[in-house]
């Protein structure tokens, strides 16, 4: 070892190492997953997922933020012949600042269907339906208790439905495109470094 060596300071690393896909495959995750939920026999969990990829391509939103999204946060257009623009409130990060961002008339169309989907999954669940805009879609076991679809989901949920979807596509197309990255953080950096998503307009909001 040289006296440089000893002396050197250690490397330094960045905040989360893996890095992003390229813009052109986080796209093709949105494409996949927008045209696998509006067919009719899509199912509720890709559906879902098309949500949570279309509104954080659209806001730069990371898990967390939308889990604190309500359905009152949406801001949707009228229902016509061709899909218009809406708007959705954010609050982003620990401080929870709020934001409120364009949202593409492609995932316009996308939340609609959930909406109509969520509305489903919560009917068998007594009382109004949970003012979370992500429900849990299927009956899921927690320490041995059944609980119910329709009830707000958790981080963990978010994470296990991505790595399904991943097992799922990878398997599907095998050696014809390369595999997708475990973690959704990768494909959300590809849009938010590349600037894809809308910054938004900063809101004064009376609850955070």
């Amino acid at each position: 070892m040289t006296s440089d060596d000893a002396t050197s300071p250690p490397a330094p690393t960045t905040r989360y190492p893996r890095p992003p896909v390229s813009l052109d495959e986080a796209d093709w995750v949105w494409r996949e997953l927008s045209v696998e939920a509006l067919r009719p026999d899509g199912k509720p969990e890709t559906v879902r997922l098309a949500v949570i990829a279309g509104l954080t391509r659209a806001t730069g939103a990371r898990y967390g933020d939308l889990l604190r999204v309500r359905v009152e946060d949406l801001r949707l257009p009228p229902v016509g012949p061709r899909a218009g623009e809406g708007s959705v409130l954010v609050r982003h990060g620990k401080h929870r600042t709020s934001r409120e961002h364009r949202v593409p008339a492609e995932v316009v169309l996308v939340l609609r269907h959930w909406m109509t989907v969520r509305e489903e999954l919560a009917a068998d669940l007594e009382g109004s339906v949970p003012r979370a805009l992500l429900l849990t879609v299927h009956h899921t076991h927690d320490n041995g208790v059944t609980v119910s679809s329709g009830l707000p989901i958790t981080r963990q949920g978010l994470v296990l439905s991505w790595r399904r979807f991943v097992h799922r596509t990878n398997a599907r197309y095998g050696a014809l495109r390369p595999p997708l990255p475990t973690r959704f953080e990768q494909v959300r950096r590809a849009w938010t470094e590349a600037g894809v998503h809308d910054p938004g307009r900063a809101v004064v909001t009376a609850e955070k």
